[in-house]
């Protein structure tokens, strides 16, 4: 038991504060991407927010805040979230009667890990895109299988088209993105 509690010590010390440079970059792209998907959602869907999804809040913190991590490349975003969503509602369609609820949530969240880990394509609020659509309102689950397409890719896509402007505009060479496409 001694040697279990022992891995759990610090093995490194904490990592520096980033630059006030990259602190404003990030901050900059994190305000600009969800000042747009709130006016995407308030012009397309005025009565619910309906692309304001906690999970794209969770995106603008890795996409802008650590845009040379693996989970915040543009493969990463699009795929984590898509996928996810894919797997909420087909668990919904096929298995939505007969699961609980609790069941569901444990299922999309888990699937999604192991789909995103198989496509090389994990995003960690992609967990959260499938949970939203698992325990959200009728409202939400009779969007069906457009609720990977609309609100996810359409947000996920807004978001990426601000992280390429934004997290190039600064005159560092080290800020670039993406590191890769595919």
């Amino acid at each position: 038991m001694k040697k279990y509690f022992a891995r759990m010590r610090s093995k490194e010390r904490r990592p520096a504060r980033k630059t006030m440079s990259k602190i404003l970059w990030s901050t900059l792209g994190a305000f600009v991407s969800i000042y747009l998907l709130s006016l995407f959602s308030q012009y397309f869907s005025p009565q619910d927010g309906f692309f304001l999804l906690g999970s794209f809040g969770a995106s603008a913190v890795l996409i802008y805040g650590a845009p040379d991590a693996a989970f915040s490349q543009p493969r990463n975003l699009l795929g984590g979230h898509v996928l996810s969503a894919l797997i909420s509602v087909f668990l919904v369609k096929f298995f939505g009667d007969s699961l609980e609820i609790e069941l569901l949530c444990a299922l999309s969240v888990s699937l999604s890990v192991l789909i995103m880990h198989f496509t090389l394509t994990m995003h960690p609020p992609g967990g959260a895109t499938a949970l939203i659509y698992i325990i959200g309102s009728e409202e939400i689950r009779s969007i069906g299988w457009f609720y990977p397409i609309t609100p996810i890719a359409a947000g996920a896509l807004i978001m990426l088209l601000v992280a390429l402007i934004i997290n190039n505009l600064s005159s560092n060479s080290k800020r670039h993105y993406p590191l890769y496409w595919y």
